[in-house]
């Protein structure tokens, strides 16, 4: 039987299906900013994270940025590609850094288009991910930047099963769609409360029960897709 990994979509295959990626994966270091795809192009290469976090990002023609997505050990860079031939708008980079199980794209499509499992799987992953960025659209435009970055910071947690977060100023201010001061005056109110404590470039919650009670209610749903990932049996459809 193949060792198990701690990337979950992995292990979330049978023996042989398993076996038949991971023959074809190297275990990669990926650093702080590395660009995993760019928009409009296809990947060279799928990840299959297996720590750290990786930001999927749209930018707009006036230069500005927001996150759209995050993905850490339960998923895939590059999956959204695989679904046919419409040209994908956003970049995806490494925001914390990470370790992967790194495969050709080429080899990946070959699987997702012979393998029914895998292909299976990998659409539970692809609807987790299309029904959080819809239920972040509406966090985005309805809730506040408190509320938001305490969300923020426990979905990033839940993936990286860490209290401290290496994250730097200007990405906190990218994914609230905010500006820096912004981050600044929020992050400073959750440290006053004693959930967090905040310095540049670095988190580290304190008191999770409290965080999720400031969080808005976007958290609750977002988490209860990431705990039921993988969690269809096999033979369902």
């Amino acid at each position: 039987m193949p060792p198990q990994s701690a990337n979950l979509f992995i292990n979330s295959l049978s023996s042989n299906s398993r076996e038949s990626l991971l023959k074809r994966c190297v275990e990669v270091d990926l650093p702080l900013r590395k660009s995993l795809y760019e928009a409009e192009t296809t990947p060279n290469y799928a990840y299959f994270i297996t720590s750290g976090i990786a930001s999927v990002v749209t930018a707009m023609q006036d230069g500005g940025t927001a996150e759209v997505g995050l993905i850490g050990r339960e998923g895939i860079v590059g999956s959204f590609h695989l679904l046919g031939p419409a040209k994908v708008s956003t970049t995806c980079f490494i925001q914390l850094t990470a370790t992967a199980l790194r495969m050709p794209f080429t080899d990946l499509l070959q699987s997702f288009r012979s393998n029914e499992e895998i292909r299976d799987r990998i659409l539970e992953f692809v609807q987790e991910q299309a029904v959080s960025l819809s239920q972040l659209a509406g966090c985005h435009r309805l809730h506040e930047a408190e509320e938001r970055l305490s969300r923020w910071l426990l979905m990033a947690q839940d993936r990286t099963q860490s209290d401290i977060l290496e994250f730097t100023q200007e990405f906190l201010a990218m994914m609230l769609g905010a500006k820096r001061t912004t981050v600044t005056v929020v992050a400073g109110a959750l440290q006053r409360r004693g959930l967090i404590e905040y310095q540049r470039g670095r988190v580290r919650i304190i008191n999770r029960e409290n965080l999720e009670a400031a969080a808005c209610d976007c958290y609750k749903i977002t988490k209860n897709l990431y705990a039921n990932l993988y969690q269809t049996p096999k033979n369902a459809w």
